[in-house]
């Protein structure tokens, strides 16, 4: 008798430490799915600012470079106060909004970053031309709206140019994205975010003058 009463409590306690480790279990395993979805959400939330700040860095470049307008062209120039040549006010721009110290010719501009199509243009783009009889002679900064900025030539400033124009459209030579590919333009954060597709937004556009002038824009 007392022999199967100690069975039977034996029997209790193994089936309740059982049913305790089974709950454990149970509760780990929820405890682990819960954290997994907590890391997916985390990726997924740190994914999308780093996409908006690749997006706010494109739109801070061609914001910063509309305050530029007006600045004089000086061959060689690399600061508003002293002027600026072409090359000069793409790495000038680049420089204040990211930090980043680009290479100082347009040539060795048309080197770095990824080749981009001429319909595939996104705000914050290098744009290039052959004006000088080699190419890659003449850089701009895509702004979107089918417009770019640049420093064109002596006795010009910065100024706004569409890319519909005959001119550029001889002359143009390839296009460069740096935002979202150079590794010090891109957010540590998640590099999947890269992937995610820059919105260009318009901006307004400026005059035209009505008729090109012959002499070709600098260089560098």
């Amino acid at each position: 008798m007392i022999g199967r009463t100690r069975r039977r409590l034996g029997n209790r306690i193994a089936t309740r430490v059982a049913l305790i480790a089974l709950a454990t279990l149970s509760f780990a395993a929820r405890a682990n799915d819960v954290a997994s979805q907590s890391l997916a959400d985390t990726a997924r939330e740190r994914a999308a600012r780093a996409a908006a700040r690749v997006w706010l860095d494109a739109r801070d470049l061609g914001q910063f470079a509309l305050g530029l307008i007006g600045v004089r062209y000086r061959y060689g120039g690399d600061t508003p106060v002293g002027g600026l040549d072409c090359s000069g006010l793409i790495r000038y721009v680049f420089q204040q909004v990211t930090g980043v110290n680009l290479p100082r010719t347009s040539k060795e501009l048309s080197q770095v970053g990824a080749n981009v199509s001429l319909d595939d243009l996104q705000v914050g783009d290098l744009v290039f031309f052959n004006t000088r009889n080699y190419a890659f002679s003449h850089v701009g900064l895509y702004l979107g709206d089918n417009r770019f900025i640049h420093a064109p030539r002596r006795g010009r400033e910065v100024e706004i140019s569409t890319l519909s124009r005959e001119y550029w459209q001889r002359h143009f030579n390839g296009a460069r994205r740096l935002v979202g590919v150079l590794p010090s333009l891109t957010s540590a954060v998640i590099p999947e975010a890269l992937a995610t597709t820059l919105t260009a937004p318009g901006v307004e556009p400026a005059e035209e003058p009505a008729v090109e002038t012959p002499e070709l824009p600098g260089a560098p």
